[in-house]
């Protein structure tokens, strides 16, 4: 469509590498020696401060004094006056007992604080007066003072210890740990995953399939003389299923599964990603046999001698340690290394050779019997009201990836959740296809009639035209709804899957992508900036036709550049385009001669069918969604038959700012060929 991944592992293996919280993991924090830290401190404190405080009713001295005049002081002696001084303080404790305390049985007992240096003479005289001997005591209490004194340097320096320990203790062991490998291990505990679980790549999963009768029966292959490949690099677009082949290869084969990211081997410090390689090798020998995956393998597999700067490179001696370690690898030791890639091109050569990476499996886009498995794999997970056909919405998703495929049905789980429906019908499975591709509809944006009266008559270009042309796919649907960054959208079909295309399909899919600017024109005397997505779509298709697929009467069949489809930066700065300035002169002049004969034969189409582009502009003004028939209807009869439902009410307008339409226009599909949406206004 176009608009516009159950043996016992070895000793120091999972429980020293797997990462995980288990036994054998790095410890959590120790919130269990916070807590008694906390608990302990607090004990502490309160014995401090409740020793620091002699039992007993506080009064003042002059309550004592008037006390002792009344002669209610004891003088028994068990329960005298008993004076405590307090090293290094000026201040003096008083113990003593009232006698007649109201409602008190026996004496009971007083503190009263008072200055020595003020008082000492007029309490002695005053004791002596009512006969009165007081007792002595000079109390040490140096330890509780130090430690009240330090006590907030003491609690300071537990919680730096008890919340810093853990991050020195790792940060002293990863500082002795740089050079090991990150690899993840999955035993078949945990890997769930075989053959059953991977849909839409029957050739990848029979290519692989050696590889599990290997890891089962290795003395078969051995004893004819043959060799298992050391490595297979799998090499497709994202999506497609390749991570999840390679866990479905070590569940097949019930061998341990270690994981690791391209990236997981270059750090900042030098040295350390080949390290990490020779461990990683280490590991694999002592858990053959097994499979080890190494994911986005470009990270470290690029090119050597591509870099920018120049000098020493630490991608480049953690390739080197790649290779050496993969060359000196013997198969019979039972481990076997699978890569997977979306950037063959951009690999080192030497890491693609036979002894090395010797076979590569292609995973591709599914075709229409692939993505058929792939929903009903993915539909078993969910509930399918009994008429739904999966074979209809997999004719309808031409060039989804199996992660795109896995989307539509669970946006379409989504969508019935979501009205409260007991199950997922057709419809939301094909509302689900059209959010996953071009997002999702915006009937909240505010757009005025006269930009919803130019997105009709845009889109009535491109369905005319559909229609009226020979070697065009079938109209699916056309709509003025705007949907992801697009006003509008013209969506077709392909009755099968196409892997070649001819000259007039794509001679017709230029006038196709033109016929939304020729309506502009021809109704309004203008244009506006919502082909920018057709223009951008027709000039790479004109521009591959007369570079690369030779459909040039006047530059023939050459190839003009490189042609790479994916940019290198280090190395394209540095390569040359390959043909002259008079040649670049003549490829300028044969993609616009494409255009302007595509441009000039759409308008003389939609001049002819007029008033058939009228009547769709109108209907679509008024009903806002039509699908194939209904355009058939109207240019056959003039009329709709079967018209649609009437559309559902606008919302309210939001009370902000209507976007700006300076880039609204429908980016068109980046593959090489159109897939089937047409060019929305902006």
């Amino acid at each position: 469509m176009s608009n516009q991944e159950n043996k016992p592992a070895p000793p120091d293996g999972p429980e020293r590498r797997s990462g995980g919280n288990g036994a054998g993991g790095d410890p959590g924090f120790n919130w269990k020696g916070l807590l008694w830290l906390s608990i302990a401190l607090s004990l502490i404190a309160t014995g401090v401060i409740y020793n620091s405080k002699p039992p007993g009713k506080s009064l003042s001295y002059p309550e004592f004094l008037a006390a002792l005049e009344k002669g209610e002081v004891s003088k028994e002696k068990d329960r005298g006056v008993k004076i405590i001084s307090s090293q290094g303080s000026m201040l003096e404790s008083i113990t003593w007992y009232l006698e007649t305390e109201t409602g008190a049985a026996t004496p009971v007992k007083h503190v009263t604080t008072v200055d020595t240096g003020f008082t000492r003479d007029q309490l002695n005289e005053k004791l002596k007066e009512k006969g009165i001997v007081p007792t002595f005591e000079e109390e040490t209490n140096v330890g509780a003072n130090l430690f009240v004194t330090f006590l907030p340097l003491l609690l300071l320096v537990g919680l730096v210890y008890f919340f810093f320990r853990q991050q020195i203790k790792m940060a002293g062991r990863g500082a002795m740990s740089f050079g090991k490998s990150r690899a993840r291990l999955l035993t078949m505990d945990k890997n769930k995953i075989t053959f059953k679980q991977v849909a839409g790549v029957d050739e990848a999963k029979e290519e692989v399939s050696e590889l599990v009768e290997f890891l089962k029966d290795p003395k078969k292959f051995q004893k004819l003389g043959g060799h298992i490949p050391k490595g297979v690099l799998m090499v497709g677009p994202p999506g497609t299923g390749k991570t999840l082949l390679a866990k479905a290869i070590a569940g097949e084969a019930d061998v341990p599964f270690f994981s690791i990211s391209g990236s997981d081997f270059v750090e900042m410090f030098v040295g350390v990603g080949a390290s990490r390689v020779r461990d990683m090798f280490e590991q694999g020998r002592k858990s053959a046999p097994c499979l080890i995956f190494i994911d986005e393998i470009d990270a470290v597999g690029r090119h050597r001698g591509h870099g920018m700067g120049g000098g020493h490179d630490e991608r480049e001696q953690t390739l080197n340690a790649l290779l050496v370690e993969m060359d000196g690898f013997d198969t019979g030791e039972g481990v076997i290394i699978i890569a997977a890639t979306n950037r063959p091109d951009v690999l080192d050569p030497a890491l693609l050779r036979p002894g090395r990476f010797d076979r590569q499996v292609t995973v591709s886009l599914p075709d229409v019997k692939g993505r058929e498995g792939i929903l009903k794999v993915h539909a078993k997970k969910v509930k399918m009201a009994a008429d739904v056909d999966l074979m209809v919405i997999a004719r309808g998703t031409p060039g989804y990836s199996g992660a795109e495929l896995a989307n539509v049905i669970n946006e379409a789980a989504l969508m019935a959740a979501r009205r409260s429906a007991k199950s997922i019908t057709t419809k939301d499975l094909e509302e689900a296809r059209d959010k996953v591709r071009w997002g999702k509809e915006r009937r909240s944006m505010a757009i005025s009639e006269k930009e919803k009266e130019n997105t009709a008559f845009h889109e009535a270009g491109h369905a005319i035209l559909l229609e009226v042309l020979e070697h065009t796919e079938p109209l699916h649907k056309v709509t003025i709804i705007p949907r992801g960054p697009s006003l509008g959208s013209t969506m077709w079909l392909p009755e099968e899957d196409k892997y070649t295309h001819r000259k007039n399909e794509l001679l017709d899919d230029l006038v196709v992508t033109m016929g939304g600017r020729v309506a502009e024109e021809l109704v309004f005397g203008d244009v506006t900036n919502g082909a920018m997505g057709d223009i951008r779509h027709a000039t790479k298709i004109a521009r591959k036709m007369v570079c690369e697929w030779g459909m040039s009467d006047s530059l023939g069949m050459v190839e003009y550049g490189d042609n790479n489809e994916h940019v290198f930066l280090a190395r394209d700065m540095t390569s040359s385009r390959g043909y002259s300035e008079d040649t670049a002169r003549l490829i300028d002049a044969e993609i616009k001669h494409l255009i302007d004969s595509s441009y000039q034969r759409a308008k003389e189409l939609l001049i002819k069918h007029r008033p058939e582009m009228d009547a769709i502009a109108k209907a679509l003004l008024e009903y806002e969604t039509l699908d194939g028939a209904n355009v058939k209807e109207l240019m056959e009869h003039g009329r709709m038959i079967n018209p649609p439902r009437s559309k559902p009410p606008d919302p309210p307008m939001p009370p902000a700012v209507p976007e700006a339409s300076g880039n609204n226009g429908r980016d068109a599909d980046d593959g090489d060929l159109p897939l089937g949406l047409a060019g929305a206004p902006a």
